[in-house]
């Protein structure tokens, strides 16, 4: 495509960020107010804060299907219907299967969001911080690369994101969990404090706390001026929040980066490839295809976030050549799109509990109980690396609520209308050690609908998470017997890759050029003017949630790109 000077002009910006989404909606907010002129690129519709949840006030009732999924919508979508917040409420939030295919070599569920704030809208919004424990596990544990920061230079950055978005918890003084910039926290149930107590009692290294999530418990000023209030306890969240009570950013960044007149949002742009510039060494700008009219534009800028979620970040760059970077932009050593890594959900089970009937619960509390890793953590102990989350709920869902329950007519009506006997579901959320041989590549042959290659995904378990999984199941049991559960059972769910939507790696930082593609402030090694902010530039994944590390490390990293433009150095 050809530009005249004018026409160029008006496609030129300082910054062009790839994705709205967790990540790419800060790297917005921090550029805009520091007055750069800033495009935002979005391959899926527009999405605005409070026009456009459809279904967010709508009773049970109000659904052709009462919110579950017809038949003939999960036959279409064996993928996307595995996702947890995959119902008739939320499908508009995600990728159907059909509209943007892929390969799997191996199984891997890509559950994915295109719109105007990405998967921001269907995030569980559990949030915890790294600790030295994390950053210094590759070089500790002998695997990856060694990570080119430590918590010491990301812990500010920590405090700015929790600040803005409001992060309820508590200060629980764990060292391998930091305390961060709480809100009041969400309080666990009676049942919940008898397992903690009960936990407390038998374990020296095992402590249980009330999930640290991004709610407004109690909103502070700088949340009224976004315009957000307090979450209402719905847990209707993955419909999108009508009261910003949850952290997106349509609710938050987008609309803060908006106010300073330096954005341009532009929605349906499915970024083909990022164009490199060989005569100056340095990215120069972006080729995108417009889903609606199949046309292919250009824009350019002096500094490129791509934050298109890790899969496609990957892909972008693969697709990114040229003749200096024949293999994908940056990928001198070839390890673009290796190491891809997730975290491991296989493990879960359950219990039943006779007590406490006389007492409840208020709302729908948005987080759970938790439990950080126990597991080698200030050594190695087990026949397996790393370790894992423990998250737990207990409720009174109804565990007598079966249909086949002999009562009917009044008397039915009668017993479903009381709560039932208390139970527990537990859960892992696993660290996976990145290997070579997890990888994402492009396919030679086939391309999707905009001219782009289809992914191509080869990501798999390996004995490690297998080991770690028979772990959980015999500690998650025996913490529950201390407890005094019964009929306690725990499973294998035997999901793919993928379903836990924490999907990382690829475009690993590090120390080394050699082994790593990015440096500590999250740039290409080898084309500087190119920052990857998202899931892709993680050296390892730890067990926490990982959206609060993408949140931060993208306003660290935009913070320096803003220095080095006001030095020339980009």
């Amino acid at each position: 495509m050809y530009l005249n000077g004018k026409a160029k002009k008006q496609h030129t910006y300082d910054a062009i960020v790839i994705g709205s989404g967790i990540s790419g909606g800060w790297a917005a907010k921090e550029l805009c107010e520091a007055g750069l002129k800033t495009l935002v690129l979005e391959r899926g519709r527009a999405v605005k804060h409070l026009e456009d949840y459809p279904t967010a006030m709508l009773n049970p009732w109000d659904f052709p299907h009462h919110g579950k999924i017809p038949l003939d919508t999960k036959e279409a979508n064996p993928i996307a219907k595995r996702c947890y917040a995959f119902d008739e409420a939320t499908e508009h939030f995600f990728v159907k299967d059909k509209e943007h295919p892929y390969v799997q070599e191996k199984p891997f569920d890509w559950i994915r969001g295109y719109q105007v704030g990405g998967k921001s809208l269907i995030w569980a919004r559990q949030t915890q911080r790294w600790s030295d424990y994390e950053f210094e596990a590759p070089a500790r544990d002998g695997f990856a690369v060694d990570w080119p920061i430590r918590y010491k230079d990301i812990a500010p950055w920590y405090s700015k994101v929790e600040r803005f978005v409001g992060i309820s918890g508590n200060k629980d003084g764990i060292q391998s969990l930091p305390d961060g910039e709480f809100l009041p926290p969400w309080e666990l149930n009676c049942l919940e404090k008898h397992i903690q107590k009960r936990i407390k009692e038998n374990y020296t290294n095992r402590h249980v706390i009330i999930g640290r999530c991004a709610h407004l418990t109690k909103p502070q000023p700088i949340h009224l001026q976004q315009g957000r209030g307090q979450c209402q306890a719905r847990h209707l969240c993955y419909r999108g929040c009508p009261y910003g009570g949850y952290f997106s950013s349509n609710s938050s960044t987008l609309p803060w980066a908006a106010k300073t007149g330096n954005l341009t949002l532009r929605p349906h742009s499915v970024v083909h490839s990022i164009i490199y510039d060989e005569h100056k060494n340095r990215a120069k700008g972006v080729r995108v295809v417009d889903t609606v009219s199949k046309e292919t534009m250009e824009f350019y800028a002096k500094i490129i976030f791509v934050n298109g979620a890790a899969l496609n970040t990957n892909l972008i760059l693969l697709n990114s050549t040229s003749n200096r970077f024949p293999e994908g932009l940056g990928n001198d050593n070839g390890l673009l799109g290796k190491y891809i890594a997730f975290h491991n959900y296989r493990g879960a089970g359950g219990a039943r509990f006779e007590g406490f009937d006389n007492q409840y619960y208020l709302g729908r509390r948005p987080t759970s109980a938790f439990m950080p890793s126990f597991r080698n953590v200030q050594k190695q102990e087990t026949d397996f690396l790393r370790g894992y989350m423990v998250a737990f709920t207990a409720s009174r869902a109804g565990w007598q609520r079966d249909m086949n329950m002999p009562e009917f007519g009044a008397a039915y009506k009668d017993k479903v209308t009381h709560p039932g006997e208390w139970g527990v579901f537990i859960m892992m959320q696993g660290e996976t050690v990145p290997k070579l041989e997890n990888h994402v590549r492009l396919s030679k042959d086939l391309k999707d609908d905009w001219g782009v290659p289809q992914l191509i995904t080869s990501v798999d378990y390996d004995q490690n998470d297998l080991k770690m999984l028979e772990d959980f199941k015999t500690q998650a049991s025996e913490m529950l017997d201390k407890a005094g559960c019964k009929d306690i059972h725990t499973y294998d769910s035997r999901q793919s890759p993928g379903l836990d939507i924490h999907e990382m790696g690829g475009v690993r930082m590090g120390k080394d050029p050699a082994s790593s593609l990015l440096n500590n402030w999250n740039q290409l090694h080898q084309c500087k003017n190119v920052f990857v902010t998202d899931g892709a530039c993680m050296t390892s994944v730890g067990n926490q949630n990982p959206s609060l590390t993408f949140m931060a490390l993208t306003t660290r990293a935009a913070s320096h790109a803003v220095s080095e433009m006001k030095k020339k150095n980009l």
